[in-house]
């Protein structure tokens, strides 16, 4: 087996970290291989303030005494993690999965600030974007937005969406796949 990692996964607006998400299967799969998975509900999830969720990034980011930390962060907290700036956690890779457009999420209300004053011509954004097509919350597709803006390392899934069970997806092998070996490409939802 290979050396335990430490994992930070970071859910998106109106997530209350729900049974057949994905990212509630991979932390029990990640869990189950020996790995410490970091899951936090993030405050209040259906009207999020950026201000606590930054807060509640920095006390779960605590980079790891040993080991390799990584972190992947869905929808709203791709822009939580892209607006952290200095106060991003110092994280070995990072999984960035489909994030709502800055357009789409500046209308609506409840998350608005998060897409307010997002930089996206920030250097030293280390990461690889993950997005589906068809999402309803990015319909110009995040590469359009964040990886040629960012220089980001891409994988494209096929019929995606926004890569939530609603469409279609519960777990999702690919994802675990890259967890354990970075050079796993995710294209797919198996």
């Amino acid at each position: 087996m290979t050396a335990p990692k430490t994992f930070l996964v970071l859910h998106g607006f109106q997530n209350h970290r729900p049974v057949g998400h994905w990212q509630h299967w991979l932390a029990g799969e990640l869990r189950a291989r020996g790995h410490e998975v970091r899951y936090p509900q993030l405050p209040e999830p259906d009207a999020p303030v950026l201000g606590d969720w930054l807060d509640a990034l920095e006390e779960h980011g605590k980079r790891p005494a040993e080991g390799e930390f990584v972190v992947l962060a869905h929808s709203l907290s791709v822009l939580l993690w892209l607006r952290a700036g200095a106060r991003r956690p110092d994280a070995d890779r990072v999984l960035l999965v489909a994030p709502p457009s800055p357009g789409v999420t500046a209308g609506i209300p409840e998350i608005a600030a998060f897409a307010d004053g997002l930089d996206l011509a920030e250097e030293g954004v280390r990461a690889r974007l993950v997005y589906g097509d068809g999402d309803a919350y990015c319909p110009e597709g995040a590469a359009h937005h964040y990886g040629t803006p960012l220089g980001l390392d891409t994988d494209l899934v096929p019929g995606g969406g926004h890569l939530t069970p609603d469409s279609g997806l519960g777990p999702w092998p690919a994802v675990l796949r890259w967890c354990e070996n970075p050079e796993a490409r995710i294209t797919g939802t198996d």
